[in-house]
C-alpha cells in the first residue's frame, strides 16, 4: 500500500525529512502531528511516507476499503502502533472521536451529548461535592472555572448540535434506547462534536445523515478551530478540506 498526499508537508526521502528536524521541533511545540510511518498493522500501509500536519489543518482521508484509512486513525488514537517508522504528537492534546458503539440506556439524549465535554462533567461533580461539604470558597472557585469553560451555555450548545444533526427539540429528553441504530450514530457524532477538542477524528461521519445534516456538518467543520482528520468517500464533502491524503494499493 502507498499513500498520496496533497496539500500536506511531504518529504520525498529521509534526507529531506532529517533536514527539517528543526522545523519539526516547532511543529511539536505548536501542537502539530508528524508521521514517518513505514509499516503498521502488519502491512506496508505507508512506505517511506513522511508528512506533518500543523495545528488547525483540516485533512480528508480517502481510499479503497481495506487500504488502511481507519488503521491510520487508530494509530493517532493510540489503539495501534507502527511496526516500523514513527508517529509523534504533542502530549496533552484533547482528542475527540466518534465511538462505534452506543449502549441502549435510559439516559436522556441531551445528557449523553453533554457527556462529550468531560471537563465540564468533572466540574459539575466537583461542584456537587463542594456543595455537599458546604465549602463556600471552593464552590465559588469551581463556579468561576465552570463559567470560564462555557458551562452555563453547554446545554444550549448540545441542543444546537442535536438540531443540526436532525433531531427535534422533543428528542432532547428521549432515552437513548428509544432511538434506532442510525439515530444513535448521530448521537455519537454529536457527543464527539461536543468535546472541546484540539484534534477531531471522524470516520465516515456522513453515514446515516440526510442531506440537510451533511450540509450542516460541513459548515460546522469549516468553523472548527482544531486539527481535523476526516475519512470519507464523498469527494464533494472532502472538497472543503485543506488537504487530501489518499491511501491506495
Amino acid at each position: 500500500h502507498r499513500v498520496r498526499m496533497e496539500g500536506l508537508v511531504v518529504f520525498d526521502d529521509i534526507r529531506q525529512f532529517a533536514a527539517a528536524q528543526s522545523q519539526m521541533a516547532d511543529w511539536i511545540a505548536d501542537g502539530s502531528l508528524k508521521f514517518a510511518i513505514e509499516e503498521f498493522d502488519g502491512l506496508e500501509r505507508a512506505a517511506e511516507a513522511f508528512c506533518g500536519l500543523f495545528r488547525g489543518e483540516k485533512v480528508g482521508i480517502t481510499g479503497e476499503n481495506g487500504s488502511g484509512k481507519s488503521s491510520l486513525l487508530g494509530l493517532v488514537r493510540g489503539d495501534l502502533h507502527p511496526d516500523s517508522g514513527s508517529f509523534g504528537m504533542p502530549p496533552g492534546l484533547a482528542v475527540a472521536h466518534v465511538s462505534q458503539e452506543l449502549a441502549a440506556t435510559d439516559q436522556a439524549a441531551i445528557e449523553f451529548i453533554l457527556d462529550g465535554d468531560a471537563e465540564l462533567r468533572a466540574l459539575e461533580r466537583d461542584i456537587a461535592a463542594a456543595e455537599a461539604a458546604d465549602d463556600g470558597v471552593r464552590i465559588g472557585e469551581l463556579h468561576g472555572r465552570y463559567a470560564a469553560a462555557g458551562g452555563y451555555d453547554a446545554r444550549s450548545r448540545a441542543g444546537r448540535l442535536m438540531h443540526g444533526l436532525g433531531f427535534s427539540a422533543a428528542d432532547e429528553s428521549r432515552a437513548v434506547r428509544e432511538f434506532s441504530g442510525g439515530w444513535r450514530v448521530r448521537l455519537n457524532v454529536a457527543q464527539a462534536l461536543m468535546c472541546r477538542s484540539d484534534l477531531l477524528l471522524l470516520d465516515e461521519p456522513t453515514n446515516h445523515l440526510d442531506l440537510d445534516a451533511i450540509v450542516w456538518l460541513e459548515r460546522w467543520l469549516i468553523e472548527y478551530p482544531g486539527t481535523l482528520l476526516l475519512i470519507a468517500h464523498d469527494r464533494e464533502f472532502l472538497g472543503g478540506k485543506r488537504g487530501t491524503l489518499e491511501v491506495f494499493e
